[in-house]
């Protein structure tokens, strides 16, 4: 029996077309400690649901690490050449999961924040810039 066809509307189209898309995470590293106490729900987490991660991000590359006697940690190595760690220290199996799930959702860029945000001119001040070190001595 030959293999199924697939159809070409149900394949991703090239880069930039509708239906690519490529995480921004590139490479994750879960590092723990074999024995303590509290990475044991990153090692529940790598045991029972790291590979079914990994398969379904395929674009991600997944390292576990062993390093012993380290607090377990996540890094998130993202395309734009920015890292994040979180630390995943005394959290069960579920908060491991949303923690790795947090890390490939996000886009990498820095955090900014929403309130206050500094205004950038392209033209110079109409007043200059009031010092009181280069103001004249005889306005003062």
């Amino acid at each position: 029996m030959p293999p199924p066809r697939t159809l070409l509307r149900a394949l991703p189209g090239p880069a930039g077309a509708p239906g690519s898309f490529v995480l921004p995470l590139r490479k994750l590293v879960l590092s723990y400690c074999p024995a303590d106490a509290a990475s044991a729900g990153m090692r529940a987490w790598v045991a029972r649901e790291a590979e079914a991660f990994a398969r379904a991000r395929r674009s991600v590359e997944v390292v576990v690490q062993e390093v012993p006697h380290k607090q377990p940690l996540a890094k998130g190595f993202y395309l734009n050449g920015r890292e994040k760690v979180v630390p995943v220290s005394n959290l069960g199996a579920g908060g491991v999961a949303s923690k790795v799930t947090l890390l490939a959702d996000a886009s990498g860029r820095k955090i900014v924040p929403l309130k206050r945000r500094t205004v950038v001119s392209a033209t110079e001040s109409p007043r200059g810039m009031w010092s009181q070190l280069h103001a004249d001595p005889t306005v003062l």
